[in-house]
């Protein structure tokens, strides 16, 4: 009687290791990165915990020969695909527009064919307007567009297309005007549009003393690639957002720092000009030899 024995498979040599496969470990490697760098600091970070709960239970089900248990974790899996894709919907958007964009790392503001001076002038502008709104306790909310278009969150306010200036931000945010809530958007050196509706984040663990203003400033930087500056109406506390992170309590010549950095792949110089320090010249230090001579005497 014959009996057809089941061969194992042949195990792959290490000889047979091509380039394309060092190619393909490093691609995926990269994706994962990619994707743990996206969903850090996130909600996705205790969903993913959720479901390795879920999957370290099947696993002891399985183990033990809990089968009502097994059962309903197995029914429970076949749900799980089409709730990723409902729960890691904000994450899953982030990285297809950072693919869109052709890129997962982008740096430097729209600046629609500005030359040096004139973005230089208009983060001058910005920082000197968040500067004396912070000194007035006057709250404000300025979003500088990059490579992510901002139209469907232009729609929502009301369109100015006037040039970035010191006094039409001050007169936009100024107490008690149509304009006062809401954001600045603006595109290159033009304000496209004022009282614009944001997004609020929903990320956990925040601090309580970041109002709504400053919730909207990171949430516009989560789902776009912009760069929020705030200003706070409370304390006039100026802050930066960008990627979901938001810096706090930055002074006017920080802010340009910042900003400038941002503004392109190359920084540009501006000159900040420093206090200088008045040394006493009628001071002076003893030095070791007369220290000596003293303690002799």
């Amino acid at each position: 009687m014959k009996q057809s024995v089941q061969m194992a498979p042949e195990v792959m040599p290490l000889t047979t290791f091509r380039f394309s496969d060092i190619i393909d470990i490093l691609v995926v490697t990269l994706i994962i990165y990619q994707v743990l760098i996206l969903v850090r600091r996130t909600r996705a970070v205790q969903l993913v915990i959720g479901l390795g709960v879920l999957f370290a239970a099947y696993l002891v089900s399985v183990w033990l020969q809990l089968y009502t248990l097994q059962w309903l974790l197995s029914r429970v899996g076949l749900v799980v695909p089409l709730a990723l894709l409902v729960l890691f919907q904000p994450e899953l958007r982030r990285v297809l527009e950072q693919f869109g964009r052709g890129g997962v790392s982008l740096v430097g503001f729209t600046t629609n064919g500005l030359d040096r001076e004139a973005r230089i002038r208009l983060i001058n502008d910005v920082a000197r307007a968040a500067r004396i709104l912070g000194s007035r306790k006057i709250g404000a909310l300025i979003i500088l567009e990059r490579r992510v278009g901002l139209a469907d969150f232009i729609e929502t306010g009301i369109r100015i297309d006037g040039v970035a200036t010191v006094q039409l931000l001050i007169n936009i945010f100024f107490p008690n005007t149509p304009l006062h809530d809401g954001a600045v958007i603006i595109r290159g050196n033009r304000v496209l549009a004022a009282g614009c509706l944001l997004p609020l984040t929903e990320r956990p663990g925040l601090s309580r003393a970041l109002g709504t203003r400053h919730r909207a400033a990171i949430g516009i930087t989560e789902e776009t690639d912009a760069v929020s500056v705030v200003v706070s109406e409370e304390t006039g506390t100026i802050s930066l957002a960008r990627e979901g992170r938001i810096s706090r309590g930055l002074t006017e010549e920080e802010l340009k720092a910042s900003l400038l950095a941002l503004s392109g792949p190359q920084p540009l110089h501006v000159p900040v000009h420093l206090p200088a320090l008045r040394v006493p010249t009628s001071v002076r230090v003893p030095g070791f030899w007369q220290w000596a001579r003293r303690r002799g005497e």
